[in-house]
């Protein structure tokens, strides 16, 4: 999220005594070097933000179910009465990622970057799509408004008849009717072969 963007909020916050909770799951899957912020960093902010991150993303742990929050110690104190056990192979499993040479998240960064490339031209070729490039995370957000269908019914029909499984927007809320989601922490075959599957399907007469 741009800087200002955060400062937009901040502000509000600061000011009405509001908390903040903010998900940095994704900060470190930077694609475009511009670095990420936290709100947590803005004036008068560090008191009254949770971030809430894990290492799903970052580590390639999806499933793994590990993950922190960070928040001011007298809240904190609050929360771990919520908290159950974490499994303990799980913990040994996360001890090790911090502690390892962090070039392999670098690099994994650099490959997912290069796929967000692939898959993003790949749909922007095909008639009727439009997408933006993805400035991080592991998701590209086509626009498939044009074909004039319901969002669900083409991710339904993508599934069912070019067999690719993808999200439909209206998944994340009301203003994604019109797009999918699909994501590139796949391989190069992968990519290609869905990329193959949805030229074929949407040249289709819909």
């Amino acid at each position: 999220m741009p800087l200002e963007d955060l400062e937009h909020i901040a502000q509000p916050a600061a000011d009405h005594g509001f908390w903040i909770i903010s998900d940095e799951i994704y900060s470190r899957l930077d694609f475009d070097g511009k670095g990420v912020h936290s709100i947590a960093a803005l004036p008068d902010m560090l008191e009254r933000t949770i971030i809430v991150d894990g290492f799903s993303k970052t580590y390639a742990m999806t499933g793994w179910r590990l993950g922190y929050g960070i928040m001011p110690e007298s809240l904190a104190q609050r929360v771990e009465l919520l908290l159950g056990c974490t499994a303990t192979f799980t913990q040994f499993v996360g001890i090790q990622a911090l502690a390892a040479d962090q070039e392999m998240v670098s690099n994994m960064v650099e490959d997912y970057k290069q796929r967000r490339e692939r898959l993003v031209s790949g749909l922007n070729a095909i008639r009727g799509i439009s997408c933006q490039l993805p400035q991080g995370a592991i998701y590209a957000f086509p626009n498939v408004s044009s074909f004039n269908i319901p969002v669900r019914q083409i991710a339904d029909r993508i599934l069912t008849e070019a067999g690719v499984a993808v999200l439909p927007g209206t998944g994340f809320g009301k203003y994604g009717e019109g797009y999918l989601r699909l994501c590139f922490a796949a391989s190069n075959v992968e990519i290609d072969t869905a990329l193959e599957r949805f030229n074929i399907f949407f040249t289709a007469d819909l």
